[in-house]
């Protein structure tokens, strides 16, 4: 079924920041990965890569997972959709 195109700007700015793109790819190959793992793998600020996930999850291209006080992060359907957007090119 092919989205909005109200529904693909959702999809597009969520995804429009170097950041986000990189923790889009971060995730894809670590499911179940922290915000402290991602500030550290991609050596920016904690506070910096939440907001960025916040935007994401909000997106729709990310999903949360508490897992106590941790709180795990995995692709979502359209997060793997767009994961295999950004490798075509």
């Amino acid at each position: 079924m092919i989205k909005t195109p109200k529904q693909l700007e959702r999809y597009f700015k969520g995804a429009s920041n170097h950041r986000r793109i990189a923790i889009l790819l971060l995730v894809e190959k670590n499911d179940g990965i922290t915000v402290e793992d991602m500030a550290d793998n991609l050596t920016a600020n904690i506070k910096t890569i939440s907001q960025h996930t916040r935007s994401l999850v909000h997106a729709g291209l990310l999903n949360k997972t508490y897992q106590g006080r941790q709180v795990a992060h995995s692709l979502s359907p359209y997060g793997k959709s767009f994961v295999r957007f950004f490798r075509t090119f």
